[in-house]
């Protein structure tokens, strides 16, 4: 039995996939969940984004994706499809990177997940190294109360956690500004004003639980 493991936070830039390529095309930030990979080596994909019909007009000419599904909702676009071009997180995956989120930026893609033990995590930046453009941004050992959602930990909505990790992804919290709210706000397909409700509820509950006050 392992006793141990590892959160893990990687940057990929310059991956080739659809996905990738078709947030670079159009500024557009996307959340997706871990690709389900097939025998054939084509993966299924599930992906959500902004409500507009750039991002999925640019995926519908993309031939390297078989079909694509797109519905709407809470003002959002989600979208299934299956994948015929490999990219670097299906290496992380089969390397035994447990994903647990993927965001697909104009710039890059963020990836948060774990690994079991140091032998894997080991196995894991060997693949990455053979690919180009990943960057390990952080490792942590996880405890048992990692594994409960983030929203439950935290005392989050899942919309106040959905706006915190696409905010985080974007750069809103870094200095100086790598998004403004209402290029956060449009990547989630809701007003400006309804973004920086949801981020102040958010912050407040955090800060709440985090310091121990107004309980």
């Amino acid at each position: 039995m392992i006793d141990e493991c590892l959160g893990v936070e990687v940057r990929i830039e310059g991956d080739g996939c659809p996905l990738a390529d078709a947030t670079r095309a159009t500024g557009a930030s996307v959340d997706a969940r871990p690709p389900q990979l097939r025998a054939d080596g084509n993966a299924l994909l599930r992906f959500t984004g902004p409500a507009s019909d750039d991002l999925g007009d640019v995926l519908d000419a993309d031939d390297r994706l078989r079909y694509l599904y797109r519905s709407r909702t809470d003002g959002r676009h989600t979208f299934r499809c299956l994948s015929t071009r490999p990219c670097v997180v299906h290496d992380l995956v089969s390397a035994g990177f447990l994903i647990d989120s993927l965001t697909y930026g104009p710039n890059r893609t963020a990836v948060t997940g774990a690994v079991v033990g140091q032998e894997v995590l080991q196995g894991v930046m060997e693949t990455a190294g053979d690919t180009v453009g990943v960057e390990l941004e952080r490792v942590y050992p996880l405890g048992p109360e990692d594994d409960a959602p983030v929203e439950s930990r935290w005392d989050l909505t899942p919309a106040q956690a959905e706006s915190l990790e696409t905010a985080v992804a974007m750069g809103y919290f870094t200095v100086p500004r790598g998004a403004t709210a209402s290029e956060v706000a449009d990547a989630m397909g809701i007003s400006k004003t309804a973004f920086l409700e949801r981020l102040r509820r958010a912050q407040q509950s955090l800060f709440t639980t985090l310091f121990d006050v107004g309980r």
